[in-house]
């Protein structure tokens, strides 16, 4: 088996966590994601809807989960509905979860098959005041695709108009920020595949090397520590590519002199990591690049100190930004005076660094946030500043996963190497 089972004992606390929260009456009612078609008769790879896997722990395409707390009925307080098998469907795509299966990874006692999801939705909703649905309520979320949760929705408001509709997003947000031990334990997993992926990258990368043999390199090892692979699309950008902040294309040559941004990690079981390094192609920083990644890890450094309980997003990312801005000064990328002078927009600090300095991560790599909730313990952060200077043709990011604790924050990447010091030394050993 590629992961470690996971206890069943988190989803059965994840589901405790969501009852305590409806209103008297409420069902919740989440579907998988569908498989998503390419061409032909291709798919893409299936990825589960992550409200749906926090709740029971079930990585399989056309899975259902009906909660209703409130059921006068015990064996209706928890539903699980899963893709029935078949000899064909064992043949062609391997067999699916059986019922005692689904029972020992779930936690939950009553698993159907999927076919009788739509007549017991016939019989459920009726019993039920509010019915919880799940959407992608993300604040950078702009989908132009249509889901299943979608079209459950309108296939319910369709047939039972006279119900209350309520929105799940806001309670699957409240709880997700908030880790449990079990999904810090496996983050750590993940972090530490992304370590020995890292360390691997330190001794192949030289002049000549191409960008898509470093993902390669990645990718190997990635995948056999138990990885699925990388936990987004890998950002692995020499020279000028790396002040493009998105760049995915990977296929330029690394070039003797400049420096190589790696915006890469792994996922496991489910959660993901989120790294950042550069590093010198030829194994040495000169003195000017030295001088800007120094800069950023002072950022970086200093951000951690400013992620703490209480903190708004907001402050914290004006914090970070007056302490870019003096390494700004310093490098001579910014006029002191007209640092003094620039509106509160600081746009002259934004030419250079342009982005978030931090983002919730978990189940999803950006992952979902209250809006303008504070900092909070138990929280999981990234802290990545950079600076990009493209008249340099030299991009430089650092960035590392932490939780917020209550006496200071604990670096799940804390072994990673991160000083250019020690990365000179594992480059050229």
């Amino acid at each position: 088996m590629r992961y470690k089972a996971i206890d069943p004992q988190l989803f059965i606390r994840n589901r405790e966590k969501l009852r305590a929260l409806l209103p008297p009456d409420s069902m919740v009612i989440v579907v998988s994601n569908d498989v998503y078609p390419t061409n032909a008769d291709g798919t893409m790879p299936f990825k589960q809807n992550a409200d749906l896997f926090y709740l029971c722990g079930v990585d399989q395409e056309d899975t259902a989960l009906m909660l209703f707390p409130d059921a006068k009925d015990p064996k209706q307080r928890e539903i699980l509905f899963v893709k029935e098998t078949s000899e064909h469907i064992a043949i062609w795509e391997g067999a699916k979860l059986t019922k005692e299966e689904a029972r020992a990874a779930t936690g939950m006692d009553r698993i159907e098959w999927i076919a009788s999801f739509e007549g017991m939705l016939q019989q459920m909703i009726p019993q039920a005041s509010n019915i919880f649905f799940t959407t992608n309520e993300y604040l950078r979320a702009h989908p132009v695709v249509e889901t299943a949760n979608d079209r459950l929705i309108k296939t319910c408001r369709q047939r039972f108009p006279l119900h209350r509709f309520e929105r799940l997003a806001p309670l699957m947000h409240q709880l997700r920020i908030n880790k449990e031990p079990q999904e810090i334990a496996i983050m750590q997993q993940a972090c530490d595949i992304t370590e020995a992926g890292f360390r691997r990258l330190l001794s192949f990368v030289k002049p000549g090397v191409g960008e898509w043999e470093v993902e390669a390199e990645l990718l190997h090892e990635f995948v056999r520590r138990g990885s699925r692979g990388f936990a987004y699309q890998p950002i692995i950008g020499s020279g000028k590519n790396a002040c493009v902040l998105h760049y995915i294309s990977n296929d330029a040559v690394c070039h003797d002199g400049d420096m190589l941004l790696l915006d890469v990690a792994a996922e496991y079981a489910g959660w993901n990591s989120d790294l950042t390094r550069t590093i010198p192609v030829n194994g040495r920083f000169t003195p000017r690049q030295r001088e800007v990644y120094n800069a950023v890890l002072r950022v970086m450094r200093g951000a951690n100190a400013l992620l703490r309980p209480g903190n708004t997003p907001n402050e914290y990312q004006q914090q970070v930004i007056e302490l870019m801005e003096k390494e700004l000064v310093d490098l001579k990328l910014i006029d002191a005076q007209a640092a003094k002078n620039q509106g509160p927009d600081k746009s002259l600090v934004k030419k250079y660094f342009m982005h978030g300095t931090s983002h919730h991560l978990g189940l999803d790599v950006h992952d979902v946030f209250p809006p303008h909730q504070p900092f909070g313990v138990g929280m999981v952060f990234t802290i990545e500043p950079g600076i990009y200077i493209r008249e340099e043709n030299m991009g430089i990011r650092l960035e590392n996963d932490v939780i917020i604790g209550e006496n200071g924050n604990f670096d799940l990447m804390r072994n990673i190497p991160l000083e250019a010091d020690e990365i000179e030394d594992l480059m050229n050993r």
